[in-house]
């Protein structure tokens, strides 16, 4: 399935895969991935057959045990991307500087050095640049700089209600890259626009409306698919469905007849929590649980992850329909992080949750992709240009 002359992408801490998708929309081919956790190896190994997708501890490898282990082989890489655990810096919690995983961030910067990519991107919780974080981001910014790459500066924070996510999510990305080659940009804010040339942000009804009709099938509270028609989508919704163009895409084609459409298992609430999510508000916050009950003509709050097993295995608080008394399901979720609907997660609702609020929205990564894609396609005159100027 991978296509030839494509520029070549390994993710680190790659989870379910959303920074993955998002390269891969943006043109590159993805030929290694790595995550320790193994449900999230095995959830990016069933999206990207063609990726080499590793369970391993970062920390435990080299740059050679990751070509020798995968696809990689002697090839040189355009771009290595990751987005290294980010629980301790995160606004929404404890922000504990000494949580260790926070010096995951090293291990991408050591990574790098070995592999001598083109450019490299890394990708965070804007949290990383706040407070008792600075040091550590300064720390990473410094061993990038060492290991020979120019950083793209300033550093700006990047929101990806601004990119067509329906979803407020702000994220840190680290632009690197070799300083004989082209510099990337950050992308500028990219709404989605109509056939009428209007800019046009997607709404949490642009989302999921065409998914409301699903409460009417009682197996779906006992099964994760759906076999069958959707309702009316909107334009974003259609080309989640894969059934109008977006071109800017460029991901490679899944076969995905007869496979039904996943994650759509709901919740099973007690009748105390129904009447109380029903007596929510749009736009508020359910007073006992803390969960927000979603708007439709606004964008959803930020989804997040929870912590896994070794971190106490906490659920994190999750959206409310904005018109059905239950929380979202994971594909409602997806949608809102801007997958695709032949993108499959864990089935059970726990795991697939927590795959989703761990992902980059693909559609804002897809941007950042842009942007790489596009020095690497001038690195031809770049390279002439630098070349005339010595």
């Amino acid at each position: 399935m991978n296509q030839k002359n494509r520029p070549l992408a390994v993710d680190l801490f790659c989870g379910a895969g959303g920074l993955s998708l998002g390269f891969e929309q943006a043109g590159f081919n993805i030929v290694a991935a790595i995550d320790q956790d193994p449900i999230h190896a095995q959830t990016h190994q069933n999206n990207f057959p063609d990726c080499r997708t590793l369970t391993k501890d970062v920390t435990e490898l080299s740059g050679d045990e990751i070509r020798n282990e995968s696809d990689v082989d002697n090839r040189e890489i355009d771009v290595v991307i990751g987005g290294p655990p980010c629980q301790g810096f995160s606004m929404i919690g404890k922000r504990q500087k000494d949580d260790p995983r926070n010096f995951l961030l090293y291990e991408f910067a050591r990574i790098v050095e070995e592999l001598q990519p083109k450019y490299c991107v890394m990708e965070n919780v804007e949290g990383l640049t706040k407070g008792k974080a600075r040091p550590i981001f300064f720390s990473l910014l410094n061993r990038l700089k060492i290991a020979g790459y120019a950083i793209v500066e300033p550093i700006p924070i990047l929101n990806a209600k601004d990119y067509g996510v329906p979803q407020r999510r702000k994220r840190v990305f680290v632009l690197g890259y070799k300083p004989t080659l082209p510099s990337p940009s950050y992308p500028l804010m990219s709404p989605d626009v109509t056939t009428q040339n209007e800019i046009f942000y997607p709404t949490v009804w642009d989302a999921i409306s065409d998914l409301y009709f699903l409460d009417s099938y009682d197996e779906l509270t006992r099964e994760d698919t759906y076999n069958g028609t959707l309702g009316v989508g909107s334009k974003y919704s259609e080309r989640l469905r894969g059934e109008i163009n977006d071109p800017n895409d460029h991901s490679l084609k899944r076969d995905t007849i007869g496979k039904g459409l996943t994650g759509c298992r709901r919740s099973l609430h007690t009748k105390e929590t129904v009447r109380r999510f029903d007596s929510t508000m749009p736009g508020s916050y359910e007073p006992i649980s803390k969960f927000y009950r979603l708007t439709k003509n606004g964008v959803s709050n930020v989804l997040r992850a929870g912590t896994g097993r070794s971190h106490g295995g906490y659920t994190a608080p999750r959206p409310i329909h904005p018109l059905a008394p239950r929380c979202i399901t994971v594909r409602e979720a997806a949608r809102l992080q801007a997958f695709p609907d032949w993108f499959n997660f864990h089935p059970t609702i726990w795991h697939g949750f927590r795959q989703v609020g761990n992902s980059v929205p693909p559609l804002l990564a897809r941007w950042v992709g842009l942007s790489i894609k596009k020095a690497i396609d001038k690195t031809g005159n770049g390279l002439k240009h630098i070349m005339e100027a010595a």
